[in-house]
């Protein structure tokens, strides 16, 4: 990969690391199912008139927004909202690769390798890590909501690899279309006291700043980027670029917020990413060391 594109991928996982630490700003002042609606709007609107629909069935392109973006990001949000600190919201959503494999194996019959038993089995142990120091900065119903958005997040890659190679950009909006109008019934019915006028003349300009973040350099800038990326190098040389969102997640938590990194945070941080490390790269270096 040549300098410039790997500090374009770096660039883009930065991107998405401080976004936990934006998302946490937005939610001081607006609820999780309306800040979840009003990103897929912007992310649809005025980018749905200038992008032409992805090749793909209307079926299948309901479906990736339904669950990869509704349902995924609602949970997120509502998670970090009950309590998750931004760096852990960060760490525990990379589980979305394990669920992948495991909804893979349940769905279509596909043979996890030994190595991605291993990941696997290293970096829940780094969630046990979690879930023992549970309490203060983590609630038990944040932890899970959190977990359940990386297993919907999981899902949505198989609808992901269902749908083939399509434009990453085109399928980003024309999902965000299908995904608002659900999140912002659900707001309406859920989160009756986000809808009064004292609450939204009081929204600042902060919190504006932070959903015009979440929407464009997070969602439809990085997307459109990573897209760019996949259809010039290989997967396998792309997506070891995303272990790299913990480490972001965590330093944007203590620079911005002022989180505490405590010793058991950093244990489990390790634990999560050198199982993250073992799925993605174990097998091209058993090539490697095979080769030699």
């Amino acid at each position: 990969m040549r300098l410039l594109h790997m500090a374009l991928a770096i660039l883009v996982v930065a991107i998405w690391g401080f976004n936990f630490v934006v998302i946490k700003v937005g939610l001081k002042e607006i609820s999780p199912i309306l800040l979840c609606a009003l990103r897929f709007f912007l992310a649809a609107f005025p980018a749905i008139f200038f992008i032409k629909r992805p090749a793909a069935s209307l079926r299948m392109i309901a479906g990736f927004g339904l669950v990869m973006f509704s349902l995924q990001f609602a949970l997120l949000f509502s998670g970090m909202y009950a309590g998750t600190t931004a760096g852990l919201s960060s760490l525990l959503l990379q589980l979305q690769v394990f669920f992948t494999v495991l909804l893979a194996v349940v769905f279509l019959a596909e043979k996890p390798s030994i190595w991605q038993i291993v990941g696997a089995l290293v970096s829940f142990s780094g969630i046990g890590l979690v879930v023992a120091n549970l309490g203060g900065e983590i609630s038990i119903y944040g932890l899970l909501l959190i977990v359940v958005a990386a297993a919907s997040w999981g899902l949505g890659n198989l609808i992901s690899k269902k749908l083939g190679k399509v434009d990453m950009l085109a399928l980003v909006v024309w999902g965000s279309l299908v995904a608002w109008p659900p999140l912002l019934a659900l707001s309406f019915i859920l989160e009756p006291n986000s809808w009064s006028s004292e609450t939204i003349s009081h929204i600042s300009w902060l919190t504006v700043g932070a959903i015009g973040y979440i929407v464009y350099p997070s969602t439809l800038l990085a997307f459109a980027a990573w897209s760019w990326l996949l259809s010039h190098y290989p997967a396998a040389t792309v997506a070891p670029f995303t272990l790299l969102v913990p480490v972001f997640g965590f330093t944007a938590s203590i620079w911005v917020l002022g989180e505490p990194l405590s010793q058991w945070k950093i244990n489990a941080a390790a634990l999560v990413i050198v199982g993250l490390c073992i799925n993605l790269l174990g097998p091209r270096i058993a090539i490697r060391i095979r080769a030699t």
